[in-house]
């Protein structure tokens, strides 16, 4: 994810933690402490997308055009980067010089697809709170074979 895409989602949440309010990009940067050029861009961005919408004059500036609850996390990433692949031939298949003769390119399309249900399930309504539950550990022994650390129990 790039930081872009990580900044999209501080300030959305910020958004959603004030639902109802309007704010000018300088408030969000100074609350936020993201640079103002790139808060302009993320604004105009999430605004042309429909997630924002904005209004001119003295009290003017943005706010959510849609509730937060109905707007995911991978809804974000996709509006600021594009469709969310983890791998070269998941985005755009056959740009691979490599995919004719892959033997895992099945296995990144599952690891994709699980990685898109996560998002999805996350709203920014989730997002302005801890999440709820606990994260599911890692089985001991998988995944160490590269000297990973191992969870704890």
């Amino acid at each position: 994810m790039s930081k872009e895409a990580d900044y999209g989602i501080v300030l959305l949440t910020h958004f959603a933690g004030g639902e109802g309010l309007t704010y000018s990009a300088r408030a969000l940067s100074d609350e936020t402490r993201i640079p103002l050029p790139m808060v302009s861009k993320i604004l105009k961005v999430l605004t042309r997308q429909g997630v924002l919408s904005s209004r001119r004059g003295a009290k003017g500036g943005y706010s959510l055009a849609l509730k937060p609850g109905r707007i995911s996390v991978a809804d974000i990433i996709n509006v600021i980067e594009g469709p969310i692949a983890m791998t070269e031939c998941i985005g755009t298949p056959g740009e691979c010089k490599q995919e004719p003769v892959c033997c895992i390119r099945s296995n990144w399309q599952v690891i994709n697809q699980a990685v898109l249900d996560a998002l999805e399930r996350i709203s920014l309504q989730d997002m302005t709170s801890p999440l709820s539950g606990s994260l599911v550990p890692l089985e001991a022994g998988r995944g160490n074979e590269l000297g990973a650390p191992q969870a704890t129990s």
